[in-house]
């Protein structure tokens, strides 16, 4: 994003300055072109997604924003405003950057981007009364439907902004959400999707007075109540809560049963001794790419964030007949909002309870590695840093080789793939099988040719070292778990 220091003049000696950044919007992505529609054959639903086009200017929606909370967000003309309180001026551009990709994922428009350089956000109105009104003339130069701030706002934050812009503010955590409400399409990711935005809710909804509150009623005293009638009663903002907090305890128990099902399903794959791989990373860093390449799985490919929000497992093999599963997760972003973290934990600890982690990250982003600190920060919160770790750099065909140098000297597992074109897949392949968790017991064997059974099952959950057909039967040398090996010992043999 270019820069523009002289933006606005300076409307108070405590205040610095406002950058306003380039209204094109062009350079903010870097890549928007890549991944068109690679190999998805789930074509309907990336046909649905983009079926129905917003025409701007047609909304007959009410301008009183005095009830944003209790209507449907819809972004339309937006402009983006960050806080630069730490680091370099580049990375609160990298910031504003991804907000504008969120921005566009919901389906707005964005028409321009401002960052304020403070020590701390304004408690008050986040970037400072000053500013405020320079923004104020900046919403209604440009048209502005709705202002989002690249950072979570508090409700009075939220509630001044909107009284003297006088138009809808969004905060980068309720835009998040959002987007997730759009994406999530099984009955545990929409459900997952509702809590977190119903918790996000409920800390900032608004009452209108006593002008809601019950109506007194039968005969009415001087003192202006009757029998069951003196006091205020339930307001309309009690009312609400007390509904929020009905709905948040149905999902809960829902989310708990379907918690089962996940697990159950976990300690099966536990029970037959079936190695798991999660695939975790950033957002639209090419996490479903990978799976669909490595398992040819037909998962949704969209250029897009959050595009993918149901985990997806696939069932694959070793080049040594070896059964392992490949599990798709969320995609991570900066500052992911903790009721998400919380409403996905279910969904997340798929990645806690991996053998192995392979952790994807977008090679062609402008700082790759503050989405890795990004998602360890994610990883962390869910205990699941000491899942042993692989760093997958992806889009190998859309950067230069040097740029990877800063990622490649600082972390030594590291691969460069291009899950498009299939560039380095080979390498990474051969690596997942090798880094699997391999069976202890290391057994000789002389099976009888009419036990093929026990062969197939030494060859999907064990390892063969060495295979030979004798006149006397099937000669194996293997390695595999204690319960298969109960079953082998009345086979085994003496070393050659």
């Amino acid at each position: 994003m270019t820069t523009q220091s002289n933006a606005y003049e300076e409307t108070s000696d405590v205040e610095t300055d406002l950058i306003q950044g380039d209204d094109s919007g062009a350079s903010l992505t870097g890549h928007d072109d890549y991944h068109e529609r690679e190999g998805n054959t789930e074509g309907l639903e990336l046909e649905e997604r983009q079926a129905l086009r917003r025409i701007v200017g047609m909304s007959t929606e009410l301008t009183d924003i005095s009830e944003v909370e209790y209507r449907k967000l819809l972004l339309e003309r937006v402009l983006l405003v960050g806080v630069w309180t730490e680091g370099s001026a580049q990375d609160a551009e990298n910031s504003l950057a991804e907000l504008k990709l969120l921005a566009e994922t919901a389906g707005s428009e964005v028409l321009d981007g401002v960052i304020q350089r403070r020590k701390k956000p304004d408690a008050a109105t986040f970037i400072g009364s000053g500013k405020v009104a320079d923004l104020r003339e900046l919403v209604a130069a440009l048209g502005v439907d709705t202002v989002i701030a690249d950072g979570e706002l508090a409700p009075s934050q939220l509630r001044n902004l909107e009284d003297k812009l006088k138009v809808k503010v969004v905060d980068r955590t309720a835009l998040i959400l959002d987007i997730f409400a759009q994406h999530a399409k099984s009955k545990e990711g929409k459900a997952q999707v509702e809590l977190a935005q119903l918790q996000y809710m409920k800390q900032r909804l608004r009452g209108w007075g006593g002008n809601l509150s019950r109506q007194a009623g039968g005969r009415v005293g001087a003192d202006g109540g009757g029998i069951g009638g003196r006091g205020p009663g339930e307001t309309k903002i009690e009312t609400d809560r007390r509904r929020i907090n009905t709905k948040i305890a149905k999902l809960n128990r829902m989310l708990k049963e379907l918690k089962t099902t996940r697990s159950t399903m976990r300690q099966e794959r536990r029970r037959n001794l079936v190695p798991s791989v999660a695939i975790a990373g950033y957002t639209n860093a090419g996490k479903s790419s990978l799976l669909n390449s490595i398992t040819g799985a037909g998962v949704l490919v969209e250029n897009a964030l959050f595009a993918t929000l149901d985990p997806t497992t696939r069932r694959t093999t070793t080049a040594d007949g070896r059964v392992f599963t490949l599990t798709d997760t969320v995609g991570f972003v900066r500052h992911l909002p903790h009721d998400i973290v919380e409403a996905f934990r279910s969904t997340l600890e798929e990645v806690a309870d991996a053998d192995l982690l392979l952790h994807v990250v977008d090679g062609s982003h402008p700082d790759p590695l503050s989405q890795i600190h990004a998602v360890r920060e994610v990883l962390g919160q869910i205990n699941a840093l000491d899942v042993p770790e692989i760093i997958v750099i992806n889009k190998a065909d859309a950067v230069d080789a040097m740029d990877l140098a800063p990622i490649l000297a600082r972390e030594p597992r590291a691969f460069v793939v291009s899950a498009r074109t299939g560039e380095g897949m080979d390498k990474l392949r051969e690596y997942l099988e090798g880094a699997l968790p391999q069976p202890h017991i290391a057994l000789e064997l002389l099976l009888p040719y009419g036990r093929g059974d026990l062969v197939s099952r030494i060859h999907s959950e064990g390892s063969v070292e060495h295979l030979e057909h004798t006149a006397d039967g099937t000669r194996v040398t293997a390695r595999v778990h204690p319960a298969l090996a109960g079953d082998l010992t009345p086979y085994e043999v003496t070393p050659a």
